[in-house]
């Protein structure tokens, strides 16, 4: 990694305001997660002075914690979907955000195949949230001062849905678990763009490979792509490395997460 980019990463670690994005984790697929070689703890907005944590995999509390990042603060929590790298912490993060369940607060979203046939979230807990939103393909959605919609369901195993947020500043998207298909690049957009790719190179299973994002981030041309939820086929090839390669076959700054990475979405105004 070239100087100028390790001074790029470590500014954008040390944002100290603003809207931000925290990657609790960058680990994607069983393998890395049950290793741990990566953290699975997923993503903390801080969007309009809203804080929403989204994907909440094994070890978010301790992630959280670790960044300090306090629960009680949060205002809802978002599940793209119920697998376990992604919702595993879900309870004892709504008991963290309801102070031990003794204040009634914050709103959970998520599909509803995480909600009804095998929930994820114990019923215990349902009680001490504001309310439970059932995520749907095309529909939009207000948290505080943001709003997100889920424009297309995924192909995935389960009822997966990715988001495109909008604040009073910005638009980005967040490309969850997929497999590429027809329609998915025209169902996101804005300036930046997050993207869970797992795999180095495709493989019949249902999760985005580096040729994907490849051209999706040409199709979409966002001011700044942000890959993440690597599986271990892209950390051996080294991600840093990928997205600098990206960067200069698409013309657009990619980036690869890191944990505890704080983008501060105020970069984007000078793109």
């Amino acid at each position: 990694m070239r100087l100028s980019s390790i001074f790029t990463v470590a500014m954008e670690d040390k944002s100290p305001s603003g809207d931000t994005i925290t990657f609790l984790g960058t680990a994607g697929a069983r393998f890395m997660v049950t290793s741990q070689v990566l953290a699975s703890g997923g993503l903390w907005l801080n969007l309009s002075g809203t804080e929403i944590l989204l994907d909440p995999g094994p070890g978010c509390i301790v992630q959280s914690t670790k960044r300090k990042l306090n629960a009680d603060k949060l205002s809802a929590i978002i599940l793209s979907h119920r697998h376990l790298d992604h919702s595993a912490d879900v309870n004892i993060m709504v008991e963290a955000m309801t102070q031990g369940g003794l204040k009634q607060h914050g709103r959970l979203f998520a599909p509803a195949d995480a909600l009804e046939t095998e929930p994820v979230v114990f019923s215990y807990l349902k009680d001490c949230l504001d309310g439970i939103e059932v995520l749907k393909e095309g529909k939009s959605y207000s948290i505080g001062n943001v709003s997100f919609t889920t424009p297309i369901r995924h192909i995935h195993p389960v009822e997966t849905y990715g988001m495109v947020f909008t604040t009073a500043e910005h638009t980005f998207s967040y490309i969850a678990d997929s497999r590429y298909f027809d329609g998915l690049c025209q169902s996101y957009g804005g300036e930046l763009l997050i993207m869970n790719i797992v795999f180095l190179e495709p493989l019949p299973i249902d999760h985005l490979s580096v040729p994907d994002a490849k051209h999706i981030i040409m199709e979409l041309k966002p001011k700044v792509a942000i890959l993440t939820h690597f599986g271990m086929s892209m950390w051996r090839a080294k991600p840093w490395e990928i997205a600098q390669r990206l960067s200069q076959q698409t013309g657009v700054r990619v980036l690869a997460a890191r944990d505890g990475m704080r983008f501060d979405l105020s970069q984007l105004d000078d793109y």
